[in-house]
């Protein structure tokens, strides 16, 4: 899941061991919390409801008041246009409980439907209040109710509170400016007219208060939750699949990244299939624990929650993903791309070896990060969508088909893997060959407009040499080799990961990516300062022996 939020210069993903203030900040003021938002179907529900009911009594009491002795005079909205109002305000209502019911548990969606239907009830209540305007100082509007117990019924960001409200508060000399164009003085000056209309806005203030209190105990309780041995702690990022969370353990003083993914990520929402991938994510996280690569992320914990969210907690690191570097920094010198290249490569060879296939190889999933004493060190992470090499059980095969679960990634697919044929380690190769061009030119392979656009060029059309797209000049032995690795057929790519890497290691050189010049360039980058010391390996950084 690619996810990523700049901080102090650097990107935070399982990544990045100190999230931005200003970025939490921003996070808290514009986004709910995930248990409030999870709430969200049902108090939007409740509100279309309650709402519904106030308006059905309004309009049951204006048309029974002759039943009941009371004979509206001229002077009021009754029975027109109360009524015609009153109905509105009742259909707006029953219309948002049916969207709410229909939407499940869109979050986002439905705190703005629920945000647009009291829009519109502030608006109906104004337009009705002030059909006959009677300016009093010491009456307090409708409109102030509403504006305060807003954000109790609908649950939004301090943010959108603010700008509802505000447009809510709005509404009365909205109104007012209606009556007066229907001919209708105002009889108040505008001291009368300020104080009548002051408490709308004062209310606003409230309202804010209160959204954010509401946001800050909602999070505070997600916060406190505790998975497994781990407590989370700020929001990292966000993705198509969940979160992933700054962590704790509760014992040791090693933080970590815990990834959050949603049973309906994984597929669609139906409840038995929920249940088999989240036994298939069981199996395929033992495997990967198993994986022991310093260029691997490393898996701590794995679980999964009363609620069904599969977790798991993994190292956190210090660096920047291959997409954010290239986007920030630009394209990479070939020496250095070979460098990140064959730590991929020897993750991935690790991994082939106890037959896993990683099926997700891309930019955004490879950090160059610090590491101890050492420095741009390729880690390979998200192995979510990883495959065991084992033949898949019915159960599985049937998983693997569905369509709401991604695959893969369009931009970086194999073209087995975009026409749903068998994949096997060489498909992670031609991941590789996407990352290397990417990581030579700064441009993808091939690109369109739509997803599936792109899956077809990967599956029928020949790319065009990086050298080409590349104002470095790229050594000839390396550009054939990124293009073998973007054969179309699996057999044409290089044999596995390790004959790849070997292959890496052979191609001549102006010179190489040392030890210095990294510690060189990560000085230059990097706002944290690389402890000082004389202990160095005798050998320079991201030099890797092949292994014969």
């Amino acid at each position: 899941m690619p996810v990523g939020t700049p901080t102090n210069g650097r990107e935070a993903v399982p990544g990045l061991a100190t999230p931005d203030p200003r970025q939490a900040s921003r996070g808290r003021w514009n986004a709910l919390p995930p248990d409030v938002m999870r709430q969200v179907g049902s108090r939007i529900r409740a509100f279309a409801v309650a709402i519904a009911v106030l308006w059905a009594i309004v309009l049951g009491l204006h048309v029974a008041a002759p039943l009941l002795g009371h004979h509206h005079d001229s002077t009021m909205a009754w029975p027109m246009p109360g009524n015609a109002i009153s109905a509105a305000g009742l259909a707006v209502s029953l219309v948002l409980f049916l969207l709410a019911r229909r939407l499940g548990d869109r979050g986002s969606t439905l705190v703005n439907l629920g945000l647009t239907c009291q829009i519109v009830n502030a608006a109906l209540v104004a337009v009705l209040v002030n059909w006959h305007p009677a300016i009093d100082a010491n009456r307090i509007s409708w409109l102030c109710w509403i504006i305060l117990v807003q954000p109790a019924l609908v649950p939004a960001p301090p943010a959108k509170t603010l700008a509802v409200s505000l447009l809510i508060a709005t509404m009365d000399p909205f109104a007012l400016w209606l009556a007066q164009l229907r001919g209708i003085p105002l009889s108040a000056d505008p001291f009368i007219l300020t104080w009548y209309l002051l408490p709308n806005y004062l209310s606003v203030g409230m309202a804010v208060l209160s959204s954010t209190v509401i946001s800050g105990l909602g999070r505070r309780v997600h916060q406190a939750r505790e998975l497994g041995s781990y407590q989370l702690g700020e929001l990292l990022g966000r993705g198509g699949m969940g979160e992933v969370y700054l962590a704790h353990h509760r014992m040791l003083a090693r933080p970590a990244a815990i990834k959050l993914i949603r049973p309906e990520a994984l597929a669609g929402g139906d409840a038995a299939m929920s249940r088999t991938a989240i036994g298939r994510f069981h199996r395929e996280a033992q495997a990967v624990a198993l994986l022991r690569s310093p260029h691997t992320v490393s898996l701590y914990d794995f679980g999964v929650t009363e609620d069904g969210t599969f977790y798991y907690a993994m190292e956190l690191l210090d660096g920047f993903n291959l997409e954010t570097l290239v986007r920030r920094f630009g394209p990479v010198p070939p020496e250095r791309a070979i460098a990140l290249l064959r730590h991929v490569c020897r993750s991935l060879g690790e991994a082939h070896a106890r037959g896993l296939v990683h099926r997700d190889v891309k930019p955004s999933n490879i950090f160059a990060c610090r590491l101890g004493l050492n420095v741009d060190v390729g880690k390979v992470l998200d192995f979510g969508l990883v495959k065991v090499g084992r033949r898949d059980t019915t159960e599985t095969a049937s998983l693997a088909t569905q369509a709401d679960v991604s695959t893969g990634t369009p931009a970086f697919m194999a073209p087995e893997q975009a026409l749903g044929e068998a994949v096997d380690d060489r498909t992670d190769l031609y991941g590789v060959g996407c990352v290397a061009y990417w990581l030579l030119t700064g441009r993808l392979v091939f690109q369109a407009e739509t997803p599936i656009q792109t899956m077809l060029l990967h599956v029928q059309a020949k790319p065009v040499p990086p050298s080409q797209w590349s104002e470095i000049p790229i050594p000839p032995e390396l550009e054939s080799i990124v293009l073998q690795c973007l054969a179309k057929s699996p057999s044409d790519r290089p044999r596995d990961a390790m004959t790849l890497a070997c292959a890496l290691e052979s191609v001549p050189l102006r010179e190489r990516w040392t030890r210095a010049r990294a510690e060189r360039w990560w000085d230059e980058h990097s706002p944290v300062e690389a402890p000082k010391t004389d202990l160095r390996p005798p050998t320079p950084a991201g030099t890797l022996h092949c292994v014969k």
